[in-house]
């Protein structure tokens, strides 16, 4: 966490609900989410694929039940997994009902394609009964005939009406236990309407951009729109939608708050882009230590300079540093202070010991986090 004020993101007030254990929106923590790709009917399959979301820190997971047998299968997932389940619920009401007496800790509903008002009610009912939170979700793909008509095309004033027309139904059954997205494939748009959301409510937002693309187009483009809303303030919990593995989105959205000081979680590596003066090989040591430092959950930071020129400065603001030196040896920095020197045969192996030996410490000297979200502050 930063005191300097050009640091600080005030976020939007927003309503509390829960997804489970896991509390979205007022002060709670902005949380991860991701979804599954296996068939939901293979629980085994399912299960597997969530505990690798887990294991990446994710903190709430999103299976789609289109039939009876995704729905049947879902009690033993949510049995066998340590996060809540979003059930994916698109068309079939009963889905719904289903899923919420499966355990099902949120129910993503788009209330206009459920069907009529009396189905939305049991499913309402349904997730009362079984202490079911609801997620909203409006994409620009799905927009109901009336409102195209209206507008004319997807457009942030359509997406917004949806939004608050479908909430309206809930509240009119003074059901409040719900939040809500609008999600775009284009950038411009669905910023465009988060932020109008934003302005027009209080209701938690999970934020994303939807079919943002493979792994790197993907994370681009989520970066920019995901970056644009959570560093003005809006977002309670998001999904980075990629076209890659679950735990490939749990990263990408972690780095994203980690990077705008949102949520801390594992080893922050700062490195330079290497250049000739580098002391060693930068980018062959980045890419070891990212994989070797993974299974690190406490927040630590670690300043990786191939030489002297920045390497000093960088290692100020870190927990570990090492610089690149002459003659095979490069200098380790502790608390921003130089320590020791290591030979470059053995640096990779002692500054995972370091880092190791550090996160550690610093669990030690930490009292646990008394938060709803169960992942590392």
């Amino acid at each position: 966490m930063s005191y300097r004020p050009y640091q600080q993101i005030e976020r939007r007030k927003s309503r509390q609900i829960r997804v489970g254990h896991v509390l979205v929106g007022g002060d709670a923590p902005i949380s991860v989410q991701t979804m599954t790709n296996t068939p939901t009917e293979d629980a085994a399959a399912t299960i597997a694929q969530i505990r690798r979301a887990e294991m990446a820190g994710v903190d709430i997971v999103r299976v789609s039940c289109p039939d009876e047998a995704s729905t049947a299968a879902l009690k033993e997932i949510v049995h066998e997994v340590n996060v809540p389940v979003v059930a994916d619920i698109h068309f079939h009401y009963r889905r719904a009902l289903e899923a919420a007496a499966a355990g099902a800790a949120c129910l993503r509903i788009n209330p206009g394609n459920i069907g009529s008002k009396e189905r939305v009610k049991e499913v309402v009912k349904a997730a009362r009964d079984y202490g079911c939170s609801i997620r909203i979700g409006v994409n620009a793909g799905s927009l109901e005939r009336h409102l195209l008509e209206k507008y004319g095309e997807p457009n942030p004033e359509a997406l917004v009406e949806s939004a608050l027309w479908h909430a309206a139904h809930l509240q009119e059954l003074d059901f409040h236990e719900f939040k809500i997205s609008v999600k775009a494939s284009d950038v411009f748009l669905a910023v465009a309407a988060y932020q109008q959301l934003a302005e027009a409510c209080d209701h938690p937002l999970h934020i994303g951009i939807t079919e943002a693309g493979g792994k790197r187009t993907g994370t681009v483009k989520s970066s920019i729109g995901l970056g644009m809303l959570l560093w003005s303030g809006v977002g309670d919990t998001l999904r980075v939608s990629l076209s890659a593995e679950p735990e490939e989105e749990v990263h990408v959205g972690w780095d994203m708050l980690k990077s705008l000081g949102l949520r801390h979680r594992g080893v922050k590596i700062i490195s330079c882009p290497s250049c000739a003066r580098q002391g060693f090989n930068v980018i062959e040591t980045v890419a070891t230590l990212e994989e070797r430092l993974a299974h690190i959950e406490t927040p630590l930071t670690l300043s990786i300079i191939g030489c002297v020129v920045n390497g000093p400065g960088e290692a100020l603001m870190t927990d570990l540093g090492v610089t690149g030196g002459g003659a095979g040896r490069h200098m380790v920095y502790h608390a921003g202070r130089t320590d020791h020197t290591v030979s470059g045969e053995d640096m990779v192996e002692h500054i995972i010991d370091l880092v190791e030996k550090k996160a550690e410490e610093i669990a030690k000297a930490t009292p646990p986090a008394n938060s709803a979200v169960q992942a590392a502050e």
